[in-house]
C-alpha cells in the first residue's frame, strides 16, 4: 500500500499536466484533487482514477508517505513521470523552466 498513495499523487500530477495548457506563463492553477478518490499511474504509464471507500482507509495509509511541499511533477520528453524537490520558480514567481527561458 506504500506505493498506492504515492501513485495517487503522481497520477493527479499526470492528469493535471494533460488537462492544463502546456506550461503557460500565467499564474499557476491548483489541481483539483477530490476527497474519496484515488489516482494511479500504472506500470504501462497510463493514468486511472478510483472511487474510494472509508472502510479500509487505515490500510491505505500504512507505509504511505506525504509528498513534501515544494515538489514539482512533470512528464519528461521520454514520456516518463518525474518529480523534483527544490526550486522551480524564479524570484519574481515565474516558472523557472518555462518556454521563454
Amino acid at each position: 500500500m506504500t506505493g498506492s498513495l504515492t501513485k495517487a499523487f503522481l497520477t493527479a500530477t499526470v492528469l493535471g499536466a494533460l488537462v492544463t495548457p502546456a506550461f503557460a506563463q500565467t499564474a499557476a492553477t491548483p489541481w483539483e484533487l477530490k476527497p474519496d478518490m484515488g489516482y494511479a499511474y500504472d506500470k504501462e504509464g497510463k493514468t486511472h482514477s478510483y472511487k474510494m471507500g472509508t472502510s479500509n482507509a487505515g490500510e491505505l495509509l500504512k507505509g504511505a508517505k506525504k509528498v513534501p511541499r515544494g515538489t514539482l511533477f512533470f512528464i519528461g520528453q521520454n514520456g516518463q513521470l518525474y518529480m523534483r524537490s527544490g526550486p522551480y520558480l524564479e524570484g519574481d514567481g515565474r516558472f523557472k523552466f518555462g518556454p521563454d527561458q
